[in-house]
């Protein structure tokens, strides 16, 4: 049976293979995500319905509608929708680079390391902790001590090359250690600081403003354009990037037993 070849486009000096399905499936998630998007805006002390969200989005909204959404409201959806689109991004990265669909941040530890560094910031006052927050800021020394989990966590898992499994049991390993250090230090810190420290670790979108709005938007786009640039290098993390293991291709068992199963596998060809 002659096996099914996606059709290719190419665009000047990009090429990409069309798949309708995908694309299909895209624009209903970006349909839902706009649809979100108004009804988080209307919703309020002040209701405002959802055709005149999407009018005043547009610029044909009444003057009240547009103070209550455009300077109340929208920096606030904006920032929950700029910081999901780079959450997902980085689960979908550290998914790719691990080659495990349970791989993500938080399970590698990384945000563990981050918001033990930020704890420490928070509770720790005065000394070295006062000046590492005035001179950098509490978001970067946070920023910060995640990327140093994530780099410590890789080091460790190294072995002539990555595996996604080890790779995964010590990020377990680094996010229970750092989750100690956290969990010790509210323990042990003054019970306003713990309250600070909640707040930070939990988040929030309140009281969000246009300035911390295109400071994430701004950011993120620079990361989406560094990743748009390497993406070619991580494969999507799919049931046919964990199989086969590293394993089975050297022993080659792997490319014995495809000989006989490609013929009728899948089963519903």
């Amino acid at each position: 049976m002659k096996a099914t070849v996606a059709p290719g486009v190419r665009l000047g000096g990009v090429s990409f293979v069309w798949r309708p399905w995908v694309a299909l499936v895209t624009l209903v998630l970006a349909a839902g995500a706009f649809l979100l998007f108004c009804l988080s805006i209307s919703i309020g002390d002040f209701p405002i319905g959802l055709s005149q969200v999407i009018a005043t989005l547009f610029g044909r909204g009444e003057q009240v509608d547009e103070f209550v959404i455009m300077d109340l409201r929208m920096p606030r959806a904006l920032a929950g929708l700029v910081v999901g689109i780079a959450l997902g991004v980085s689960g979908a990265l550290t998914q790719s680079i691990a080659r495990n669909p349970l791989a993500s941040p938080d399970i590698l530890g990384i945000t563990q390391g981050a918001s033990a560094v930020a704890v420490f910031l928070i509770t720790v006052s005065g000394g070295a902790a006062a000046a590492v927050v005035s001179s950098v800021g509490l978001s970067a020394a946070a920023l910060a001590g995640g990327l140093g989990t994530g780099l410590l966590v890789y080091f460790l898992a190294w072995r002539r090359g990555i595996d996604g499994f080890r790779l995964i049991l010590i990020g377990i390993s680094a996010s229970a250690m750092m989750e100690a250090i956290t969990t010790w230090l509210l323990v042990k810190a003054d019970i306003k600081d713990v309250a600070r420290a909640q707040v930070w670790l939990v988040g929030s979108l309140d009281n969000r403003s246009w300035d911390e709005v295109w400071i994430a938007l701004w950011g993120t786009l620079g990361l989406l354009v560094v990743v748009a640039c390497v993406a070619f290098q991580f494969k999507p993390c799919t049931s046919a990037t964990m199989w086969p293991p590293a394993s089975a291709c050297a022993s080659g068992w792997y490319a014995r037993s495809c000989s006989c199963a490609r013929c009728c596998w899948p089963p519903w060809r």
